[in-house]
């Protein structure tokens, strides 16, 4: 368990791409330092109700960077009439951002769960 929580916290090392944002006109580089909050699970004490929210998020952020990969490409080929390679490369930066986002509101809601229920003991 102790591995995984390093994992967890090692995305954390995403956030460095910011400085892209910073030192060069490529302002989108900027959302990377969302990822600096994993910063935390190098920090608290991991168990099972841990293990077992980030993979609910991991699982349903994966369904659902599938399903948007899926339907941005196929309306960007079909319906914009763009290459195939420019509408999966579309498809994939939707997919992959719908992703972090789902992952994101998933384990905050589990999160603030948790400690909304152990504040109530």
């Amino acid at each position: 368990m102790k591995s995984r929580k390093y994992l967890y916290g090692a995305m954390s090392l995403l956030s460095l791409l910011g400085f892209i944002g910073i030192f060069t006109e490529e302002k989108g580089f900027l959302g990377f330092f969302a990822f600096a909050v994993n910063l935390e699970y190098f920090f608290i004490k991991s168990d099972e109700m841990l293990e077992e929210y980030m993979n609910k998020s991991a699982s349903r952020a994966f369904y659902c960077g599938m399903i948007m990969t899926a339907i941005i490409t196929t309306i960007y080929f079909l319906f914009q009439n763009r290459a195939g390679h420019d509408a999966l490369s579309i498809g994939f930066a939707s997919g992959w951002a719908v992703s972090v986002i789902v992952y994101a509101l998933s384990t905050a809601f589990y999160g603030f769960k948790e400690k909304w229920e152990l504040s109530n003991d």
